[in-house]
């Protein structure tokens, strides 16, 4: 099943059961998966570092980079969902009060074709 065939519940669940069947809860404290998704988001950017722009863009035509790129990111999910899961959070709901909040702070008509600064991508 692809994205537009999966849900974020969906993936949630998936989390849930692979981390039950694991006895993991234990050691899923907010603390311990905030660090595991801070690590996960370093060895995504380790695929990233020391190239310049348009080399960044070019992993897309590079499969097996691509593949092993497309694997961190679904670390870095997965990371975020068992913390979603761990503190009750809704994701939907979080991240569409969020997207509010940045178009407030970065108006269309202010930042079009512009870097917003420090942080401007959903900070």
């Amino acid at each position: 099943m692809d994205d537009t065939q999966t849900t974020l519940a969906d993936l949630r669940e998936l989390v849930r059961q692979f981390v039950d069947e694991r006895d993991w809860q234990q050691f899923h404290s907010p603390k311990n998966l905030a660090m595991a998704l801070a690590v996960e988001a370093a060895e995504l950017m380790e695929h990233f570092q020391w190239v310049d722009l348009p080399e960044s863009r070019k992993v897309t035509s590079d499969e097996e980079k691509l593949t092993a790129i497309g694997e961190e990111l679904a670390d870095v999910l997965s990371y975020t969902l068992a913390l979603a899961n761990s503190l009750g959070i809704d994701i939907a709901t979080a991240h569409r009060r969020k997207m509010v909040l940045n178009a407030e702070k970065y108006p269309a008509d202010e930042f079009r074709g512009r870097f917003g600064g420090k942080n401007s991508q959903a900070d």
